[in-house]
């Protein structure tokens, strides 16, 4: 079992990292009050937009293309996102409906703007990132091995990004206000806290790590849009409520998922897992995680102003 452990680890860690990035970009987003649920479609505008300014870039800038892919990614999304902000926050839209929407729009804009540019409707790029080994940490034992050897340069971005937001929301002014404003708006109105502001803050940089989400699949393992997030988005979604909306909390609901993705993914190279039919292994993320939802419904600490308009002159 332990060997199987390793050989999945470094699998493991590559299906997480976008999970956990996207599931920290609907953190800012729900902590603030408003439902995402267009965590997916975000997720598509970040995988389109790093796509295609790689494959534009790549002949002429084959070693940086895919850092500049990646921070498109992020200005595509955060900038996406001001349709769902301005829907929800200003029309006081449905949150839900409004998520889907974005949903639907990125996947049919996006499809529709790959066919125009290649004519198959997909992007493909050549020039993806390649693992690395760190010289003197790999040579840890054990955690050498796990942590170390033949990890994507994107790990430690996220993982930095991940401590940096756990410290944004719990030791900062503005992790206070996001947090006020996702529990008691009107009491922050009151205390002179731009709620609006705040709240449009949170989405867009919950548009911003889901397209840094959807641009890391991209440039890691896919190396191909193709109009679809694959449902990253929804199982970032659900990693966010079984975390509990805490940071440690998503970084272990994601890592979970990710080991029942990469069991899904990688079974048959792997002697141990090839003997179990495929059809369980294909469905056991999906069957976890509907799973891990209704065993953690009992103890959700969902912020209580989360999906209810803001309304400055009403209580």
């Amino acid at each position: 079992m332990w060997l199987v452990f390793v050989q999945i680890f470094p699998y493991a860690v590559t299906y997480t990292i976008p999970l956990l990035i996207t599931a920290l970009g609907g953190l800012f987003s729900e902590r603030s009050g408003i439902v995402n649920i267009g965590l997916e479609g975000l997720m598509v505008i970040g995988m389109f937009t790093s796509a295609l300014v790689i494959y534009t870039l790549e002949p002429v800038y084959p070693g940086t293309a895919v850092w500049f892919g990646l921070m498109a990614a992020v200005i595509a999304g955060s900038l996406f996102s001001l349709l769902h902000a301005f829907a929800c926050i200003t029309l006081n839209a449905n949150q839900v409906i409004s998520g889907i929407a974005i949903n639907m729009i990125a996947g049919a804009l996006t499809t529709y703007l790959a066919r125009n540019i290649t004519g198959s409707g997909n992007i493909l790029i050549v020039h993806s990132l390649s693992r690395k080994t760190i010289p003197v940490l790999s040579q840890i034992p054990l955690v050498g091995r796990l942590f170390f050897t033949q990890t994507y340069a994107t790990t430690w971005v996220v993982l930095a990004i991940l401590a940096l937001s756990s410290f944004v929301l719990y030791k900062t002014v503005f992790g206070l206000r996001l947090r006020a404003c996702g529990e008691h708006p009107h009491a922050a109105d009151s205390a002179g806290i731009n709620v609006y502001l705040i709240r449009y803050i949170g989405v867009m940089l919950s548009g911003a790590l889901a397209g840094l989400g959807g641009a890391i699949v991209i440039v890691t393992y896919s190396g191909e849009f193709s109009g679809t997030a694959s449902g990253l988005g929804f199982l970032a979604l659900a990693a966010l409520i079984f975390g509990q909306w805490k940071p440690a909390g998503i970084l272990a609901a994601t890592f979970f998922f990710g080991i029942a993705s990469t069991v899904a993914n990688v079974s048959q190279v792997i002697p141990a897992l090839a003997v179990i039919p495929g059809i369980i292994l294909k469905t056991s993320p999906y069957i976890l995680t509907l799973f891990a939802l209704v065993l953690s419904s009992k103890f959700s600490q969902v912020p209580k102003a989360l999906g209810e308009p803001y309304d400055k002159g009403k209580r």
